[in-house]
């Protein structure tokens, strides 16, 4: 070896993933203990305690703004194959469709779950609960995989929301894992199309400030849940499918149909009548990938009827990285700019 070789002492091993265009990247290896006897109880550490982490792989200079991370981590859960947590810019999460998709498609191509084919079904244990995963493999690849997601609920459908600048609009707050505000994107003049990308965005934004302040949530079950964590603008093709645009924080827009907000509508859909146990719903992102949201069974959260749905999509690898730990490093933590950010970065924890 070189006597100037880099030093890798210490350094995070991830697994460069997308689903439909919205990075989900996997840390496989390297990360510190995170405390916590359920990984609910890990990701309020990594929340209210110790952030450190989540902050070295989601700010610059090492990721970008568009970008989630998922800490790989043993599950707590006895049926469970793997556990993981959403890392974003501005906290960890319980749970996202598309950060599953990556997880499942990161363990199965990389072998730290043995793939079977036709089918392997892979449980992951998530702060929101258990999810099922069932991938559908081929010549060492997963072809699609299909989440059964946690039971999701209704929490107000049309909500009126007080707004300067479109008046009273309506929004459907729902559960699907975290909970959502789903607005027809009607509403507000808006269209869902890459074109109004910031638009959309900066909608969201000032929606969700709104909403926060007009209601409370909090889940019957896991009270730490207690927040509308994500606006989502909410379209229709004229093919029928659902035209979806998710709104994060500090301000840019999910390029997947995203997985947890398309089974929270999908509950809005079932309460409404509009939907059957069996049923299923197209739903298409910004940039036109796709999901398919089923009703698999009707069930009960904390007294209030709630549905279990399946979201199919698919994920690719398309890389490994191998990121560095130097104790000497002046941006440890990270940083993030209004240039790229946005003007909301200030209100990143």
């Amino acid at each position: 070896m070189s006597q100037h070789a880099l030093n890798w002492k210490h350094a995070i091993e991830l697994v460069e993933v997308h689903c439909q265009g919205e990075i989900g990247k996997v840390i496989v290896g390297g990360a510190p203990e995170i405390p916590g006897a359920t990984l609910l109880d890990k990701m309020n550490h990594l929340n209210q305690v110790d952030d450190s982490l989540r902050r070295f792989v989601t700010f610059e200079p090492r990721a970008a703004v568009q970008m989630s991370v998922n800490l790989l981590l043993p599950p707590v859960h006895p049926d469970a194959d793997a556990g993981f947590i959403v890392l974003q810019a501005d906290r960890a999460h319980p749970m996202s469709g598309s950060n599953c998709i990556c997880v499942v498609t990161a363990l199965l191509e990389s072998g730290r779950v043995a793939m079977q084919e036709p089918e392997t079904i892979v449980r992951l244990d998530t702060p929101a609960g258990l999810i099922t995963a069932t991938a559908r493999c081929q010549d060492g690849q997963c072809l699609s995989v299909s989440l059964d997601n946690v039971p999701c609920f209704v929490e107000v459908l049309d909500f009126p929301l007080q707004t300067a600048s479109w008046g009273s609009i309506r929004a459907d707050i729902a559960f699907g894992g975290v909970y959502y505000a789903i607005v027809d994107a009607e509403q507000l003049d808006l269209t869902i199309a890459p074109d109004n990308a910031r638009e959309l965005m900066e909608a969201g934004m000032a929606l969700k400030s709104l909403l926060n302040r007009q209601i409370q949530v909090c889940h019957p079950e896991m009270p730490s849940l207690d927040e509308i964590a994500y606006v989502m603008f909410r379209g229709r093709d004229a093919d029928g499918a659902v035209r979806t645009c998710t709104t994060l924080k500090p301000g840019r827009v999910d390029r997947s149909p995203c997985g947890t907000g398309s089974s929270a509508n999908l509950a809005t859909l079932f309460a409404r009548g509009l939907i059957d146990v069996g049923g299923k719903q197209v739903s298409r992102s910004i940039i036109g990938g796709e999901f398919t949201a089923e009703v698999l069974a009707t069930t009960e959260v904390g007294g209030r009827p709630a549905i279990l749905p399946r979201i199919t999509g698919r994920g690719w690898v398309y890389g490994t990285e191998r990121l560095r730990v130097d104790d000497h490093d002046p941006f440890q933590q990270g940083f993030a700019l209004s240039d790229t950010w946005g003007p909301l970065v200030g209100e990143l924890q």
